[in-house]
């Protein structure tokens, strides 16, 4: 384990430093978009890329999914513990073990730095991508299904395991996963990429130390988390003490389609929040189930919007914060829980009560589209994944922006073009759902149309919420328009699973973001 560097950094080579890490995250990113077989990664950038230090805090990031990047960390520790040499590379995506749901693939790299003898074995940090792979195997083509009710219903379950020895490639597990998956070279692709983006962190990181010397490095390490954390402190510091409350709701889980509330009580005391989910319910029978890291994602994305644009992104954000959150509840699910959707669908709705809560101690933003609207359709030896912008809430400084990824996802609408290259489907029906966005002084934005014609036999689940409640409005503006799911002529509800034919016509319609203050009149 590496100690705290005695070393102080001067705010101008604290600042480089910063910028350099930064940019060794950012680079990352690109070998691996660049590099993916999928469409999923290589158009709709669903992945993830950092550096933690070697006790596993976060030190930088790319600015890639907030829901990977909030439970990274919970993947190294996982790995930690396992005692990792150099020349490793770990490879997992058990939820309970650090992981986020089976889809995401996390690759975890030692990093050494051989500088000197002394020094050369010595793990000084690690490199992480994390990647949403389209099959995982399970119950249905996607690996995302509407309707499971176990986690081993979703896919291959993989808790952190050697895919790298020592520097020698281990075959046999990587065997294992292609050979429970619907589209193995694809999975082989991107697991390719993950490690080229691994093996560039490292290559940039030892250049870095080069530069700059050892001891910078390190001492860099620190100081970043150290002024992050002041940072975040100094914003909870702003905030008015006391409990602030607010509720919401997921549309069912797939089992049923009842409401499953959610309650929040964030306490600001002095420099720090405690946000505690006692009132939220049992965990559910069907996916919408949340492992506790994705929950503790949750509350750091909520914080993080409240800071400043410019401070660094890292686990120095996650000081100030404590969690509560019953074990046995759907925020806090344990084995065997499905929790596909949690991930994903929850997560979204996990953000927007905690920021409801903090908004009656500051200004946030209206509510935004609320969910991800993942849509899910496949074969036997093809599967697509995509997930669905829609509307943004609006603010006082001006309306939301329409057809856009908001909150805990991060990603890119797919291209007509690559989409009907790559899958026997065709779309025949993209554009915005205008005046869905809730009215206001300040108007939120539209959610889109997708529709969506299949050519071949095929498998559809969806995953999506905002189907009945829309996304709430602030200081008095409206909220927005739920969205709508169909299947020809059939209104699915919001979490469903169905069997396709050619001809059938698949239609989401995303929803609007909430309005922002009285229209005047």
């Amino acid at each position: 384990m590496m100690s705290d560097s005695p070393q102080t950094l001067d705010a101008i080579t604290l600042s480089i430093m910063a910028r350099a890490l930064a940019g060794i995250a950012e680079e990352m990113g690109a070998v691996l978009i660049r590099g993916a077989y999928s469409s999923n990664i290589k158009e709709r950038r669903d992945c993830s890329a950092a550096l933690t230090d070697a006790a596993g805090r976060m030190i930088c990031q790319a600015e890639h999914i907030p829901v990977h990047l909030g439970a990274m960390q919970d993947s190294v520790a996982a790995v930690i513990e396992r005692g990792p040499v150099p020349g490793d590379v770990f490879m997992l995506n058990d939820p309970f073990a650090g992981g986020n749901h089976l889809p995401d693939i996390t690759l975890v790299s030692p990093i050494t730095l051989a500088d000197d003898d002394a020094h050369d074995k010595e793990i000084v940090a690690y490199a992480v991508t994390r990647a949403h792979h389209s099959d995982i195997g399970g119950m249905r083509p996607g690996s995302m299904p509407a309707d499971s009710r176990e986690i081993y219903q979703e896919g291959l379950v993989i808790p952190p395991v050697r895919l790298v020895a020592a520097g020698r490639d281990n075959d046999e597990i990587l065997s294992i996963l292609l050979a429970n998956v619907r589209t193995p070279d694809v999975r082989r692709g991107d697991l390719r990429a993950q490690l080229a983006a691994n093996r560039r962190a490292s290559l940039r990181l030892a250049e870095l130390a080069e530069q700059r010397g050892r001891d910078t490095l390190l001492a860099a390490f620190t100081g970043v988390l150290t002024y992050t954390e002041r940072w975040t402190r100094r914003v909870i510091a702003d905030l008015p003490d006391g409990v602030y409350r607010a509720e919401s709701e997921i549309e069912g889980d797939g089992v049923t389609t009842d409401d499953i509330p959610i309650s929040v009580a964030v306490t600001v005391d002095g420099d720090q929040l405690h946000v505690d989910f006692t009132g939220t319910a049992d965990a559910v029978a069907g996916n919408v189930n949340c492992p506790l890291t994705v929950t503790r994602a949750a509350c750091y994305f909520a914080l993080r919007t409240l800071l400043p644009a410019d401070v660094p992104g890292n686990a120095g954000a996650y000081a100030p914060i404590s969690l509560h959150a019953r074990q046995g509840s759907f925020v806090n699910a344990q084995r065997p829980s499905a929790v596909v959707a949690g991930n994903v669908e929850t997560s979204q709705r996990l953000t927007d009560t905690v920021l409801l809560a903090l908004g009656q101690a500051t200004e946030v933003v209206a509510g935004g589209q609320g969910t991800m609207n993942n849509l899910i359709i496949g074969g036997a030896d093809w599967s697509y994944y995509e997930t669905l912008g829609g509307g943004q809430g609006a603010s006082r400084v001006g309306p939301g922006t329409s057809g856009r990824h908001v909150g805990m996802t991060n990603t890119l609408n797919t291209p007509i073009e690559a989409f009907e290259l790559e899958y026997p489907m065709r779309v025949v029906r993209y554009e915005l759902a205008y005046e869905t966005g809730g009215d206001g002084q300040h108007r939120g934005g539209d959610g889109f149309y997708r529709d969506i014609e299949v050519l071949a036999p095929a498998t559809l689940s969806l995953i999506s919420d905002r189907r009945r409640h829309g996304p709430r409005g602030r200081n008095g503006g409206d909220d927005g328009t739920p969205g709508e799911n169909r299947l020809n002529d059939e209104i699915l509800p919001a979490k469903a699973s169905r069997e396709l034919e050619p001809g059938d016509i698949v239609s989401v319609r995303t929803p609007g973001g909430g309005g922002w203050g009285r229209r005047e009149t």
